[in-house]
């Protein structure tokens, strides 16, 4: 399977037999993949035996022509390039997704807010739409070994890293997943908000908002963060130098690609 995969892609692999240590192999899948090390155990134990399906009495209630893993592969592929991904495993919710506090549910609002503002005379319609293709393939237009890293670290913590990176390339929908984060609320042409799900001491948020100033806009990249105990509180204190560094680049990156 791993020989056709990387020949469809036309890549050079190396294969190195090994001594197995199935918890050690888990955590380094886990790291390169967005699949949690549970699952790429069960999965590395599942290619223990080869398994032939024999039974296809479901194709008298189901009636379907079952492809290849070849096939499946190449058309997945295809998908993929065409922007054409409809759903994908790692778009799945986290543990207590449903009790994840949001932030209109914050009373008093977020402890900490950090803002970068720009004026531009560049119309919402296109701000809107730079915003909405940050993440995934396409980066964040600058600095990206930051947040790379950001993502290293989250996955050596047992976080999600930035490995599930997005669905689509150019829309976005509530609940739908960038790297480390999830789209919280989306209003067209005015707000993307996105909830943190990195490891974190404390709950964090970052909204990206448009407001009309007469013949200009407002285009502001907004920090919010809620700290649980003393270390949350440090936890900021410490990135506070970051998010002016990475924050002012960004924000003049989606002026700057707007249409």
């Amino acid at each position: 399977m791993l020989n056709i995969r990387t020949d469809l892609l036309n890549k050079k692999r190396l294969f190195i037999p090994f001594f197995s240590y199935l918890p050690l192999y888990s955590y380094i899948g886990s790291l390169l993949t967005p699949i949690p090390a549970p699952i790429t155990r069960s999965l590395m134990e599942g290619l223990k035996n080869e398994v032939i399906c024999q039974n296809d009495t479901i194709r008298q209630y189901l009636p379907f022509e079952p492809l290849s893993y070849k096939e499946a592969i190449i058309r997945a592929m295809n998908r993929e390039e065409q922007d054409r991904i409809h759903t994908r495993w790692s778009d799945a919710y986290p543990p207590a997704h449903e009790l994840a506090l949001k932030l209109i549910e914050l009373k008093g609002g977020p402890r900490y807010t950090n803002t970068y503002t720009l004026y531009t005379k560049k119309g919402a319609s296109s701000l809107y739409r730079c915003i909405c293709t940050i993440g995934g393939n396409e980066g964040w237009f600058s600095n990206n070994w930051v947040w790379r890293l950001r993502g290293v670290v989250d996955k050596i913590l047992l976080g999600v890293g930035t490995a599930r990176g997005r669905k689509s390339r150019t829309h976005l929908r509530i609940n739908d997943v960038i790297d480390y984060w999830r789209v919280e609320d989306l209003q067209k042409d005015a707000r993307l908000l996105l909830r943190a799900e990195m490891k974190l001491p404390g709950k964090a948020w970052l909204e990206f908002k448009i407001d009309d100033e007469g013949s200009e806009r407002r285009l502001s990249i907004i920090a919010h963060y809620q700290p649980q105990g003393f270390f949350g509180r440090v936890y900021w204190y410490a990135f506070l130098p970051w998010h002016q560094f990475l924050f002012n680049d960004l924000i003049e990156q989606i002026e700057k690609r707007a249409d």
